[in-house]
């Protein structure tokens, strides 16, 4: 790495924001800030701004973006509303677009970002499993690659980078296309790791009458409301097997799931020669961020923590009950119906997890919902559009809302 990549980073605020931050702060000459957006959060932008040199920022709610205006002094330029944070998405002197956004509201960042010929790095699950093959047929079109940030996708990226294979996600800019092999052919299964989250070991549970308190009590993991839920009800797993699938070019149903509940091993990928590799590591988000910032180089920086293997002590691996947690056949049969299925599971789930936290249904009946809909999603030939993608999201948004009555 022979200069130093200028970044932008949509969604700065967030905890996957806050970390890139810290990356850049520890490696200042490889990386250069050059444009911060988010949601509401002005202070913490204009903050953010001004520790790193930063004269672009975005904020997706104009009433912030106003206030930020007037915080910040002469030379700075602040863009307002969703328009703004997509114009961001595609400054010309960026090297690379992080994108930690929440939600399909980063979808339409995304994709201006990849139509401007940048790079992405994603940690918003929405935008490969509600859009995977519109996002990765526009990626393919400009010679874009997609670069992982997830923990269990970064391992998997890991591995396969590690064996000279080169996974699908790189593979679209000509200078990267060195490799000797693509990778799918090599490839027998994935495994992505899951916590369990706080059901899991507790086969005693009725689930017809948990609360929101107890499940949002994550056993390991500090996270917001919905992404807890999410690994409550293990629909958070589901969701990383459609990610996987588009950025792997690997059918969902060569992609498995096995709880590990110490978080040591991130992911493995099984070979067809009978090899499995894992990528192991200190639970900390910083590492596979650090690696999707660096990518194709590995980087040295002594302020990440080394796992130790004597002090892990013992590894445990299960397999998930999928008639205790549905979630994982549901994400199988949407990605199996293909067209805008992922999508609308998406959105129902986004209600339902929404209904169940304010009390309106039980945990239940969050699989009940997202299943109903997923099975009522009229069928879809083609790549969906853009179009047809959000009419499918609001489509599905209304009927869950039926659902909950």
């Amino acid at each position: 790495m022979d200069h130093e990549k200028r970044i932008v980073v949509l969604g700065s605020t967030g905890s996957i924001g806050e970390n890139v931050l810290r990356i850049v702060e520890s490696l200042p000459e490889r990386f250069r800030i050059v444009g911060l957006a988010a949601g509401h959060q002005a202070e913490r932008v204009v903050a953010q701004a001004a520790e790193f040199g930063v004269s672009r920022i975005a904020l997706a709610d104009p009433a912030a973006a106003k206030k930020a205006a007037e915080s910040l002094g002469n030379g700075a330029r602040v863009l307002s509303g969703l328009e703004g944070v997509e114009a961001l998405a595609t400054m010309p002197e960026a090297d690379l677009v992080i994108c930690s956004m929440v939600g399909m509201a980063a979808l339409r960042p995304v994709l201006a970002a990849i139509e401007a010929g940048h790079d992405v790095a994603l940690a918003t699950k929405e935008v490969l499993v509600a859009a995977g093959e519109l996002v990765c047929s526009r990626a393919e079109a400009k010679g874009v690659n997609l670069l992982p940030i997830d923990s269990e996708h970064s391992a998997i990226f890991q591995v396969l980078c590690g064996t000279k294979a080169l996974p699908w996600c790189v593979r679209n800019r000509k200078t990267a296309n060195e490799a000797p092999e693509a990778a799918e052919p090599l490839i027998e299964k994935l495994w992505l790791t899951a916590s369990g989250g706080p059901f899991f070991f507790h086969p005693e549970i009725d689930f017809d009458t948990v609360t929101p308190s107890q499940a949002l009590k994550h056993p390991r993991w500090r996270m917001g409301p919905k992404v807890t839920i999410d690994s409550a009800t293990m629909m958070n797993k589901g969701l990383e097997i459609l990610e996987a699938r588009w950025l792997f070019n690997i059918p969902a149903s060569r992609i498995g799931v096995l709880v590990h509940p110490e978080s040591i091993v991130h992911s493995l990928v099984e070979f067809t020669d009978g090899a499995q590799l894992a990528q192991l590591g200190f639970p900390d988000m910083r590492v596979p961020i650090q690696y999707a910032m660096s990518w194709p180089w590995r980087m040295e920086n002594r302020t990440l923590p080394t796992l130790r293997l004597a002090e892990a002590a013992t590894l445990h691996f299960s397999e998930p009950d999928i008639e205790r947690f549905p979630s994982l056949r549901i994400v199988r049969e949407a990605s199996f119906k293909g067209g805008v299925a992922t999508c609308t599971m998406n959105a129902a789930n986004e209600i339902a997890v929404e209904a169940f936290l304010e009390e309106r249904i039980r945990f239940s009946d969050i699989w009940r919902m997202v299943g109903q809909v997923v099975e009522e999603t009229p069928p879809c030939f083609g790549v969906p559009g853009l179009d047809a993608l959000m009419e499918a999201d609001s489509w599905s948004r209304r009927r869950a809302k039926e659902l909950v009555g």
